[in-house]
């Protein structure tokens, strides 16, 4: 058990791990931050302050000798300073599961082994595959990168047959592995955030339907706007895969809804999840605070929703709006992340908004008008 006092390593030095470090020094813990740039969100709170790249041995064993324990709050891990973590015994949550989440074949043979349902989907290694999977799958259907890929980058939708060698010359690089997922025809796409510790105790977030526009999260619901049997189909779902992998620590599970109340499961993240950044104001336990208790071996809190809430992104063309919007946030909880440049599309932050129900939140934010309201058109 990691105890207060100790201190707690953080791989990467964003806005989650920023998250993290928050959590844990209100818990008592101390920080480190590996990150390859200065003065990073996670930097500005952290205690201790490593500058390498990710990949670099020395700065990880750097990393490694200041802390106790370490955690990533991003999965694309260099296998090598995974390793080296791994037998400083400081890596609670292992490899096994970096290793499936940064590959998405193997990441859909791991879930159907686990005897969940994914997408149809094949291997893609030439233009002739992939002529081959189309003719299998039917169009439109979605051409990814099996590495690398985040926030819509490294997809390409295809909508006929013709588009597969622009698809394919798009995406293809030397070394590079492909495949092509068929479409899935979802009325919502939700998320299930799950936390386990090394005693195998479990606890699951309730379930939050997302909103994206243009393949970024821009607002989760909670509670999903879902029947009661398909929350519990999906809850049972994320812990079913959880404990097929032995999970330390949390995981983001990412599911399509169909109309006919299917669930398919459609990406892994082994860490704190976007979608769960609404347990900050709106639950007894946030998604970091049982983070850390997890890799820490604390017992975990059973979440508890207090009250309906909405979380919508603040990117970078939102800033401004949001700040001038403050005066205004008597039901309203702003985070920002101490990113030093601001960029359209940019996630700079977020806003947790609370209401009696659902629909009042909404009203809130429209009030709020930090952003435009074509989510609210489409919902």
């Amino acid at each position: 058990m990691i105890i207060p006092g100790q201190t707690i390593g953080i791989l990467g030095g964003g806005q989650l791990g920023r998250m993290m470090a928050l959590e844990a020094k209100a818990m008592g813990f101390k920080v480190a931050v590996l990150e390859p740039s200065a003065n990073s969100p996670t930097a500005q709170v952290a205690d201790v302050e490593v500058i390498g790249a990710y990949h670099d041995p020395e700065a990880v064993q750097k990393l490694a000798d200041q802390s106790d324990v370490v955690t990533f709050e991003f999965e694309n891990v260099d296998a090598t300073t995974a390793t080296i973590l791994q037998e400083a015994g400081k890596l609670p949550q292992g490899t096994a599961l970096l290793k499936t989440t940064q590959h998405r074949l193997r990441e859909k043979e791991a879930l159907e082994k686990a005897g969940l349902t994914v997408a149809p989907y094949r291997a893609v290694s030439s233009i002739e595959e992939l002529r081959a999977a189309i003719d299998f799958l039917g169009t439109p259907a979605v051409l990814k990168t099996c590495r690398g890929g985040y926030d819509g980058k490294g997809q390409y939708v295809i909508q006929s047959k013709e588009e597969s060698a622009k698809a394919f010359h798009e995406l293809d690089r030397e070394g590079v592995e492909l495949v092509l997922e068929g479409f899935v025809s979802f009325e919502k796409e939700i998320s299930v955030i799950v936390t386990r510790n090394a005693k195998g105790e479990l606890q699951t977030f309730p379930v939050a339907e997302n909103v994206h526009e243009a393949n970024i999260l821009k607002r989760t619901i909670v509670p999903a706007q879902i029947s009661a049997e398909a929350e519990a189909h999906a809850i049972q779902m994320a812990e079913t895969f959880a404990k097929s992998i032995d999970l330390r620590g949390t995981l983001a599970v990412e599911m399509f809804y169909t109309s006919d109340g299917e669930i398919y499961v459609n990406e892994l993240a082994p860490r704190p999840h976007n979608s769960g950044h609404y347990t900050m104001n709106s639950c007894n336990v946030s998604q970091f605070g049982q983070h850390v208790r997890a890799i820490c071996d604390w017992p975990l809190v059973e979440p508890k929703l207090h009250q309906p809430v909405i979380m919508d992104n603040i990117l970078g063309e939102h800033v401004e709006k949001a700040l001038e919007a403050i005066p205004k946030f008597t039901n309203a909880f702003l985070h920002l992340y101490g990113k030093s440049e601001v960029r359209t599309g940019r996630k700079m932050g977020h806003v947790n908004i609370v209401g009696a129900t659902i629909e009042e939140a909404i009203n809130t934010s429209k009030q709020l008008n930090i952003r435009t309201h074509a989510m609210e058109a489409a919902r």
